[in-house]
């Protein structure tokens, strides 16, 4: 088309197929990605329940990167950070929550703006849900009812860990965002991200188990931009910047 251009990047022989960055004119504009490559094979883990075996079932293997034919990333959390300005934060239909669900939380990775969540137990039994930054506990919470819904307030951005302290095996992960501007990579790698001011930003994709993977990215109205993200195991901790309110 004729108000578009295209840039090809290419990183390292690990690197990406291919992402495409979009910034289209009248509509607003508008970042779409095919997500990277791990550069190894998506390890697993053996779970095997020692308690509450009738919920929590018998011995299963999880993957920990969920990674498709083509090397794309599922569950990937991209997002731009130290965006001052830009759009709105959309109307929320329905409050954020984790899950305590079958001895798993669910669900297992998500992105919430800095604010309320709510803790659910949906088993028939006492899970204790504790939420981190870092080794700072953010929340500690008995349920041992089911049904029971606690709220907690998530005050800052960065990666919050959770996990059960009556089943050790339970993890889950949410990336709480400062600003409006992420996308978590669907079940082909694939993410979008609306509405981005034309302007140059840090775009961090980041997996718990590899950690964040920055790369500056220039958007720019009317034009697109392919570039190359590969995923590193790296530091498991991710800081959020200072973001549009």
């Amino acid at each position: 088309m004729a108000d578009r251009g295209v840039v090809d990047g290419r990183g390292g022989r690990n690197a990406a197929p291919g992402v495409s960055l979009r910034s289209g004119p009248g509509r607003g504009r508008r970042i779409d990605h095919r997500q990277g490559r791990v550069q190894r094979t998506p390890g697993t883990r053996k779970v095997i329940p020692t308690k509450d075996i009738e919920v929590c079932g018998g011995p299963y293997e999880e993957t920990l990167i969920q990674v498709g034919p083509d090397k794309s990333v599922q569950n990937a959390v991209v997002y731009l950070a130290d965006i001052a300005k830009g759009k709105a934060w959309p109307a929320d239909a329905k409050k954020p929550e984790i899950d305590n669900k079958k001895c798993k939380f669910e669900p297992s990775i998500q992105v919430i703006r800095v604010g309320g969540l709510d803790v659910v137990n949906s088993d028939p039994m006492l899970h204790n849900t504790h939420g981190y930054y870092g080794k700072r506990t953010v929340f500690n919470l008995a349920l041992p009812n089911q049904g029971q819904r606690i709220p907690v307030e998530l005050p800052r951005p960065g990666e919050v860990r959770i996990d059960c302290d009556a089943h050790g095996w339970m993890e889950a992960f949410i990336y709480v965002a400062d600003n409006p501007y992420y996308a978590v990579t669907g079940a082909d790698g694939k993410f979008t991200i609306s509405d981005v001011p034309a302007g140059t930003y840090k775009l961090v994709a980041y997996q718990p188990f590899t950690g964040p993977n920055e790369q500056t990215v220039t958007v720019a109205a009317g034009k697109s931009s392919d570039l190359n993200i590969e995923l590193k195991k790296g530091a498991s901790q991710v800081q959020g910047g200072s973001g549009a309110k």
